[in-house]
């Protein structure tokens, strides 16, 4: 056991990329295992409120998590925690080994700057959405409580057979207008406010988090609002294909 951990250490001293890339695993599968109740519950408010019954629209937060324990039992908030495990684990691992090796190859000589931070953080998180989006959309999927797939690689082949390409990566383009200037925007005020006391530190780098998700609501529900457009008139097809 000690060798291998040793083993580990000099890989990641000699290999600082792979480093990145397994902090950001894990930190993934925490965040992931923590907030996926969060996650569930978001993607069914963009449901219930793009529903034409009129009954639905006034549906809050707290109301929908009694539904789904209700229905679905307290296992039902984690549902599409699978795809999110698939998503996350090896796409946050990716995002940070992209800003390592940007960082590395752009940045050797100097921090960057708050617009190169910017644009570091923005390029990374666009990479990590573009090699991650066809299992973003089948969690999507998942968590409306729409489809019925009999797992993540059946979702996958089926999506390819009934859609194609066009159908794993729906909703790219409204994905890169959320995941990018969010990352970009925190990643430029982290490294900023390294400079200043504790205090103003986390204020700073916890109100990004708020900014952008508030300013980039409206490309989150566009996102989910393609998915569902490009798969609401497939669910027989993805029913029985899925089996």
């Amino acid at each position: 056991m000690t060798l291998i951990i040793k083993s580990c250490a000099s890989t990641f001293q000699a290999q600082p990329a792979i480093k990145a890339f397994v902090c950001g695993s894990l930190s993934g599968t925490c965040s992931t295992l923590l907030f996926q109740p969060l996650d569930l519950l978001k993607t069914r408010l963009q449901l219930t409120r793009g529903n034409s019954a009129p009954g639905l629209r006034g549906a809050g937060l707290l109301s929908l998590l009694v539904q789904v324990i209700r229905t679905e039992r307290l296992k039902g908030l984690w549902k599409g925690v699978s795809p999110s495990f698939m998503r996350c684990i090896p796409g946050v691992g990716i995002y940070f080994c992209s800003i390592h090796s940007l960082k590395s190859c752009f940045f050797r000589d100097h921090e960057p700057a708050a617009l190169e931070s910017l644009l570091l953080g923005a390029s990374a998180r666009s990479i990590a959405g573009l090699c991650m989006l066809p299992i973003t959309v089948v969690k999507t999927r998942y968590e409306s409580g729409r489809f019925s797939y009999s797992s993540v690689i059946g979702a996958l082949r089926v999506i390819q057979h009934t859609e194609g390409i066009r159908g794993l990566f729906g909703g790219l383009t409204a994905t890169l207008l959320r995941d990018a200037p969010f990352s970009g925007i925190y990643l430029m005020f982290y490294t900023q406010s390294k400079f200043l006391p504790k205090l103003n530190k986390f204020v700073l780098v916890t109100h990004p988090n708020l900014f952008t998700k508030f300013h980039l609501n409206p490309s989150i529900t566009l996102r989910y609002h393609v998915h569902k457009q490009m798969g609401e008139n497939l669910t027989s097809v993805h029913l029985r294909w899925g089996r």
